[in-house]
């Protein structure tokens, strides 16, 4: 899914383009561009929506909505650091898995 500031706007009723793009500027999203201008991709349509729900729902201040969003980022890392690793361990001997699994228990 890819959608131009227009169609997030409709998609996102509680977004005006105006704070969309401030949004942008400041990097709470990163849309990619093409030559017609902004595209938004699924992950940032959810950004959008987390923003969104943090200051009208949550009522947070808009100077902490930045370190939300790094939080957010910094466990989505770590989250794929760990799948790798994970994969990693899987792609193991038996006996490697055994030994890595004891170690976790003890």
């Amino acid at each position: 899914m890819k959608l131009r500031e227009s169609e997030l706007v409709a998609t996102v009723d509680t977004v005006s383009v105006t704070e969309l793009r401030v949004w942008a500027h400041e990097g709470w999203v990163r849309p990619a561009d093409d030559e017609a201008g902004p595209v938004f991709d699924e992950a940032d349509v959810a950004r959008v929506r987390l923003v969104c729900d943090l200051r009208d729902r949550l009522e947070i201040e808009e100077a902490t909505i930045p370190v939300i969003l790094s939080l957010v980022d910094q466990v989505h890392g770590l989250r794929r650091e760990l799948r790798a690793l994970a994969d990693a361990v899987a792609q193991q001997p038996e006996s490697v898995r055994g030994r890595i699994l004891s170690e976790r228990d003890s």
